[in-house]
């Protein structure tokens, strides 16, 4: 929600805003031509009160992909249903009580536990205001490095996206475009890639690009020989995942205007991972789709690292695509006879 209302305020002038019936939201520009949709999704990894136990500790479930190595001593804050934020830390067993055998494990969620100060359910419920349901996000300070371009904070995964669609839009405001700019962020990406579906059917796109926060690469124990995601080599073209095959025509577009730009990029295809192009590249009779992103590492923990030179290449060619998408460009992408 509260990244919903910053995209709302940015975008307030720029075109008229409406949502879908799970909360997506997006601004029309409301131009002739193609519609084309630049998204990026408004969650974040997380976690759900699951239970309270009779000593006030909070049992939970995680919201999208976590590696348990990263939870245990983290700080939390708790969302309650009437605005007010609980601050709490992911604890377990001390190591004190452990056997040795344990200490060599990854402890499951199951085992783990949340502790906001509280000393019985009643007190987390009446005093603090927390109930079974509510979200939580991880606590951490939005950083700048001792190298200046590069930045540390939660959530990469995907503000990184929802700043890149804020800003493309910014620039391209007061230009008459060769179609019709729609500019998106998406809910529940992170379970499911599911705003994005009822987001296709609300917006009826005939391009997509998905703008996102893709794992970096380049780290300790990675081949950086084959490394297709290193911090400041330039914004990512993710070509396929296991979500989505992207549109082949729509690709090289992309790599062709990074070229004649001179805008940094590289090229990647995973075998994990997924992104809303797997929504969209199905929707309808079919959505060409790319995705664009600002490689990030550590993502889907408390401390990710990005370069901003990643990010502003990512804006640019978003911004050198969309140009170029006139109503012949959208229509060869899928000229198949």
């Amino acid at each position: 929600g509260e990244v919903r209302d910053i995209f709302a305020r940015e975008l307030k002038d720029t075109g008229e805003l409406k949502c879908d019936k799970n909360g997506s939201i997006y601004c029309e520009t409301a131009q002739s031509g193609p519609r084309v949709i630049l998204e990026g999704h408004m969650d974040e990894v997380g976690f759900r009160v699951q239970n309270i136990t009779p000593d006030g500790f909070i049992q939970f479930v995680t919201l999208g992909g976590w590696w348990t190595h990263n939870l245990l001593s983290q700080r939390i804050e708790v969302l309650t249903q009437s605005g007010e934020k609980i601050l709490g830390v992911v604890c377990s067993k001390p190591p004190h009580f452990l056997p040795p055998n344990e200490r060599k494990n990854v402890l499951p969620v199951e085992a783990m536990f949340i502790d906001v100060g509280a000393v019985s359910r009643l007190d987390a419920q009446d005093n603090f205001g927390i109930q079974i349901g509510d979200p939580m996000v991880p606590v951490s300070e939005f950083t700048k490095l001792a190298r200046g371009e590069r930045y540390m904070a939660k959530a990469f995964d995907n503000r990184v996206g929802m700043a890149g669609a804020i800003q493309t839009g910014q620039l391209l405001k007061d230009q008459t475009l060769p179609n019709n700019l729609i500019l998106a962020g998406a809910t529940m990406e992170e379970i499911g890639l599911r705003g994005a579906k009822t987001l296709a059917v609300a917006t009826q796109p005939d391009v997509a690009i998905i703008l996102e926060g893709p794992p970096a690469d380049d780290t300790p124990g990675m081949n950086p020989a084959e490394s297709q995601g290193r911090l400041g080599g330039g914004v990512q073209l993710r070509l396929q995942d296991p979500s989505a095959m992207m549109n082949p025509k729509l690709a090289q577009l992309c790599i062709d205007t990074a070229k004649a730009e001179g805008i940094p990029y590289q090229v990647t295809v995973r075998r994990s991972g997924g992104t809303d192009a797997g929504s969209f590249h199905l929707a309808n009779e079919g959505i060409p789709s790319i995705v664009l992103g600002t490689p990030a590492r550590y993502i889907h923990s408390h401390n990710a690292i990005i370069d901003i030179s990643d990010y502003l290449a990512m804006v640019a060619l978003s911004a050198a695509v969309i140009k170029r998408l006139d109503q012949d460009t959208v229509d060869e992408l899928t000229r198949y006879i």
